[in-house]
């Protein structure tokens, strides 16, 4: 880990990390709170949901195909550049006029674009500069200064949604894009002879390692639902919050605090379980504890007991994405990882399409109740399933382990 720590190529992805973090985490706690707090917002913002979800759904095949084919590198500059230029434009509007429903519309629809290709850019990057035995810590690590980037935006939101307007909040934000461009541009970095032959490149290839890795494939996506649920809290708790608890805008950026200091809890301590318990079991008892959590979480009527699931669910969703993000790049070949995680996101959107439809129709009736019932009930089968898989693996393991002695 001291080596990780002393590699130039990490220090500056970590680097860009924690700018971009921090600029557009502010801005998109900020812009749904707005959204909500307009003309029928719940249901505006449910359907902007919908819609930017399709949009993602459509696009992560060929972003896939894109980060197998093109450099990273490459890929994440004009990732950044484009962030930068849409939000000064937006910026320029916030001086010149006020901003209206439309201008937040396209901001959130901006942001969510962004995470659309820079996360798994990001990941794709990592597993081809890096050797395998530094994958754990480096999982561990990048998910300890997300989180600390979450928290500190949490904190600062917090304090800068009630006092300052929006255009200087997005001022801060297009700082920090250019920041971490700036970052990623000091990467030592050359595309391999192997990923840049484009007969490699084929979407079918993706799919035909899945093909051949049912049981990895199928156990990968169910590890995936708690990313799920907490996408779609995303949508869930700022209503939550405001209907159900009467709290004021400030409680959302302390959630998003508190969940940041429970994701960055699980950093700092999933590295020794996976050691443990080796990266699987460490999975499935995330899945098991975020499960637990969603599924209480919706009678927790009192604030300080609301955050405390909510660090719960926190430190299960990210134990689960770094040990997740570690079988990925110990199982999945890097001239493919990108179609193959592309694969993964893609069934997912499709999930979470059908849930925005079923959470915008509960939550416009005032029956949010259900929402949570239904998040709570994916989760539960998801997590019996993946119990099933593990198990059945080792009975196979053990049994094999048997006839050889």
């Amino acid at each position: 880990m001291k080596a990780l720590y002393k590699d130039r190529r990490f220090q500056a992805i970590v680097a860009a990390n924690v700018l971009s973090s921090i600029g557009s985490g502010i801005t998109m706690l900020a812009i749904p709170l707005l959204l909500v707090a307009s003309p029928d917002g719940n249901r505006l913002f449910g359907t902007i949901m919908l819609i930017m979800t399709v949009i993602s759904f459509v696009a992560t095949p060929y972003i896939g195909v894109l980060i197998d084919r093109m450099s990273r590198k490459k890929m994440l500059l004009t990732v950044e550049l484009i962030g930068f230029i849409m939000v000064m434009l937006f910026v320029i509007v916030g001086f010149v006029t006020d901003y209206s429903t439309i201008h937040y519309v396209i901001l959130y629809g901006t942001g969510n674009l962004y995470y659309t290709f820079f996360y798994p850019t990001i990941f794709a990057l990592n597993q081809e500069i890096f050797s395998k035995d530094a994958f754990q810590s480096l999982n561990s690590i990048m998910e300890i200064q997300g989180q600390l980037s979450s928290m500190l935006a949490g904190a600062l939101a917090s304090l800068v949604i009630t006092r300052w307007s929006l255009q200087w909040i997005l001022t801060v934000d297009a700082a920090t894009y250019i920041a971490a461009f700036l970052c990623l541009l000091s990467i030592p970095y050359k595309q391999s002879r192997e990923r840049s032959d484009k007969k490699h490149t084929a979407m079918k290839e993706g799919l035909t390692f899945i093909k051949e890795n049912r049981s990895v494939s199928l156990f990968l996506l169910l590890s995936f639902m708690p990313f799920i649920a907490v996408m779609m809290t995303n949508y869930l708790f700022p209503i939550y919050l405001t209907q159900e608890l009467n709290a004021s805008p400030a409680a959302y950026g302390i959630e998003s605090a508190v969940y940041g200091f429970g994701a960055l809890t699980a950093g700092i301590f999933i590295v020794s379980i996976m050691k443990r318990t080796g990266t699987e079991l460490a999975i499935m008892l995330n899945i098991s504890l975020f499960t637990f959590g969603i599924s209480i979480i919706f009678f927790m009527k009192l604030l300080p007991v609301y955050f405390s699931i909510v660090f719960l669910l926190a430190f299960a969703n990210a134990g689960t994405r770094v040990a997740r993000n570690t079988f990925m790049m110990q199982k999945i070949p890097n001239i493919i990882v990108g179609r193959v995680d592309s694969f993964f996101r893609f069934i997912t959107l499709g999930i979470r399409i059908l849930l925005i439809f079923f959470f915008t129709y509960v939550t416009a009736n005032d029956r949010i109740g259900l929402a949570f019932l239904g998040l709570s009930l994916l989760l539960l089968s998801s997590a019996g399933a993946g119990w099933i898989l593990y198990k059945r693996k080792h009975r196979k393991q053990s049994a094999l382990l048997k006839s050889v002695l």
